[in-house]
């Protein structure tokens, strides 16, 4: 995948130093096992904690790598995104990168707008005619939403996905757009590249 074989160096001793850390928890976990007869559901929660942190840490860190040579609103996209996952409002947001997109996603309506946090989430609120579709971002506008965007032909994941997530996977094996994906089941945030699909959550987008 772009961008992960020349890390920056202070990301990656942050990284680094953080799994040593939880690595170090996890130890004194197992020794607390083994040396008391304690409740350790507490402890527990510690290492969940830490670890979403780290997943926090990374999922920003990657965001920012593919998206900020292509748009500046990347922050408008994560606070939106997280947004629409506490209401378990589903999304499905492709953002251009340099692949053209025109010829491969279908009947949009146009709009041609600002990007703005009260739109996106207008668009996808549940019962607007256009929330089951995927809205399509170049830049800082909104070219148009209600998209249609091609199904995945190529995963086999042991995971059952719904219309959006393969739709998400289906544009970005075919394109360079990165599509982000909120589900309206779970609430949980993922983005698809390259024809992969990377959760976000658990932790979210924004601290």
């Amino acid at each position: 995948m772009e961008g992960e074989r020349h890390l920056p160096i202070e990301f990656s001793n942050h990284m680094h130093d953080s799994l040593t850390h939880l690595q170090e928890k996890i130890g004194e976990l197992k020794r607390t096992m083994d040396e008391k007869d304690c409740c350790i559901l507490n402890d527990f929660e510690e290492v969940n904690k830490q670890f979403k942190s780290i997943h926090h840490s990374a999922a920003t860190f990657y965001l920012q790598l593919y998206l900020e040579p292509y748009t500046k609103d990347l922050e408008i996209l994560t606070a939106c995104a997280q947004a629409l996952s506490e209401k378990r409002h589903g999304a499905l947001i492709a953002i251009k990168r340099n692949d053209g997109l025109a010829t491969l996603v279908h009947s949009g309506i146009p709009l041609h707008a600002k990007l703005s946090p009260s739109l996106l989430e207008a668009i996808f609120y549940p019962g607007n005619p256009l929330h089951d579709g995927g809205v399509l971002i170049e830049e800082n506008s909104i070219v148009s939403a209600g998209n249609i965007f091609p199904s995945s032909v190529h995963y086999n994941g042991k995971e059952k996905l719904g219309t959006r997530h393969r739709a998400a996977i289906g544009l970005s094996e075919i394109s360079d757009a990165l599509v982000i994906v909120v589900s309206e089941e779970t609430g949980r945030i993922s983005f698809a590249l390259e024809g992969v699909l990377y959760p976000i959550q658990p932790g979210g987008i924004t601290s």
